[in-house]
């Protein structure tokens, strides 16, 4: 992730704790899970504010969490009591440790030609059969919007990207939803992965 896009999540922390505290992810995040069982460790991969990481651990998964803003990661070290990471992406060098990984709407932030090693980073980093989440705007767009940068996708993109990395990895679903934040009209492309 670029320094600007963390400098952004740093300064607005506590703004973007409250507008999205609350966003309903129920349907996706139990999806997610379906593939996994109770106890399984799954990888909050951006964990933002802790959310998601809260919805795993109250539903008996063991999770470890990591974010790139220094200020994410003391919100959300209170808001789930984990020993949260402050670690980049790139720096990720876990092997075969999870069952589960959740990169919802944080590798968003990657450019599109570091996307493939990113992916092989968190394929390397479950185990056989596990399960990789990834979502990403709606759209062909990629550069600075609202003091971050994007890299959108479109889904044949996606699959192509997916398909690419294909050695030893599945495709399960991939499926488009509604922005969880109400008065947001966005569009999200979301995949299901299996490493086999």
């Amino acid at each position: 992730m670029d320094k600007e896009t963390l400098a952004y999540y740093d300064r607005h922390a506590e703004v973007y704790s409250s507008q999205t505290r609350n966003a309903d992810m129920r349907h996706i995040q139990d999806r997610f899970l379906s593939y996994l069982c109770k106890g399984n460790r799954i990888l909050d991969l951006g964990c933002g504010t802790g959310r998601d990481s809260c919805y795993f651990l109250a539903r008996g998964f063991a999770v470890e969490a990591v974010d790139g803003s220094s200020e994410m990661v003391s919100i959300a070290r209170e808001n789930t009591g984990l020993d949260v990471r402050h670690m980049y992406f790139e720096d990720m060098s876990y092997r075969d440790r999870f069952d589960g990984i959740w990169a919802c709407a944080s590798l968003l932030h990657t450019p599109s030609g570091n996307l493939p090693s990113m992916l092989l980073s968190c394929f390397r980093a479950l185990g056989k059969d596990g399960i990789l989440y990834l979502s990403f705007k709606e759209g062909t767009f990629e550069g600075m919007r609202e003091g971050r940068y994007y890299t959108d996708m479109t889904e044949e993109r996606l699959r192509s990207m997916l398909c690419d990395l294909a050695c030893g990895n599945s495709l399960e679903e991939m499926f488009v939803s509604k922005d969880a934040i109400a008065g947001r009209n966005v569009l999200w492309l979301n995949a299901i992965a299996r490493k086999l």
